[in-house]
């Protein structure tokens, strides 16, 4: 886009914008954040694309004003919390769309690496998971409880043990960026590799259905919240790596920024899978299975719903807003 068509089809909207924020009585507080989310990304690309132009000190200048606005203001405080789930993350969580996918894909394709070395050597297991796990669980098959290391210990003791467990898991897939997407890819493809040589040892002992309905009561969450970690991590990566037209160090702050929001937004994700685990999978041979599937059914949908199809729809709502914006 030609630099003279951006400006004309924006103008009306940061003077409109510039106008009420001189007097911020004239807007709310959704109204102030949702401006400024249009003003910073105007701001990205047009630093992005015209560099050296002076329309890029202009809405710096007024990204500035609404930014001090926003924050110097005690009301907004109260709604931050709401903006940042609602708003913001779903913008960054669209953007980042690309990361998440290749994420998923070496995930998915060190699973099936897993699965095909598990079924061409048995002692392939034992190398990945160890083997006083192996060994463990097959004591468990023996006594006909496969699954019960899920209630070895207490549920408390477990749930803050596992949920630390698994933010460290995460945010060591994430902090792996700063090597490049290969740490974060490196990390993704180990912990891909052990879930499919996981379920490949309990296939060979006909378990398969059985474990995958009680591991994915908490799996569900926790896997994709590590698949996801993955993705911002790659953001992190690129950011250094691939910093495009953008100055490096200014690419690689934006991957952090944008990254450490993801990373934020999975924590509670994190911490109800440990709940789960903690609380729930113990008792997966207890539970009939329409309860066990409801609870993988629920958990699948939290996730598609907030991380997949929310996204998009705040992307929609938000291009068409600015299209009508544009038009008047």
């Amino acid at each position: 886009m030609r630099e003279v068509t951006f400006i004309n089809r924006n103008r009306n909207r940061w003077q409109d914008f510039e106008q009420k924020i001189n007097d911020p009585r004239r807007m709310q507080p959704d109204e102030l954040a949702d401006h400024y989310i249009q003003l910073t990304d105007d701001l990205s690309y047009a630093r992005t694309f015209y560099s050296q132009s002076s329309v890029v000190q202009y809405l710096n200048t007024l990204s500035s004003k609404a930014y001090h606005l926003i924050y110097q203001n005690k009301r907004e405080k109260s709604t931050r919390l709401q903006t940042f789930w609602t708003k913001e993350l779903p913008r960054d969580l669209y953007k980042a769309k690309r990361s998440f996918l290749l994420s998923l894909v070496i995930f998915l394709v060190s699973m099936l690496i897993g699965v095909a070395s598990a079924m061409q050597n048995d002692d392939f297991a034992r190398l990945v998971l160890g083997d006083q796990y192996v060994n463990m669980t097959l004591d468990n098959i023996e006594k006909g409880d496969p699954l019960a290391v899920y209630g070895n210990i207490g549920e408390v003791p477990m749930f803050l043990m596992i949920t630390g467990n698994n933010l460290m898991v995460s945010f060591v897939v994430f902090l792996f960026g700063l090597l490049t997407p290969l740490g974060t890819a490196f990390h993704l493809f180990r912990n891909g590799l052990m879930v499919g040589v996981f379920q490949t040892f309990f296939y060979k002992n006909s378990l398969l259905t059985v474990s995958s309905l009680g591991i994915y009561l908490h799996g569900t969450l926790e896997l994709s919240a590590i698949v996801l970690a993955g993705g911002a991590g790659i953001i992190l990566g690129r950011g250094m790596l691939f910093p495009g037209t953008l100055p490096r160090k200014t690419a690689f702050v934006k991957g952090i920024k944008s990254g450490t929001k993801i990373m934020l937004g999975l924590v509670p994700f994190f911490i109800i899978a440990g709940f789960i685990e903690s609380f729930v999978t113990r008792y997966y041979n207890q539970m009939s299975l329409t309860v066990n599937l409801l609870i993988i059914v629920v958990s699948l949908t939290m996730i598609l719903g907030y991380f997949v199809f929310y996204p998009i729809y705040i992307h929609k709502r938000l291009t068409q807003k600015q299209l009508k914006d544009e038009q008047t």
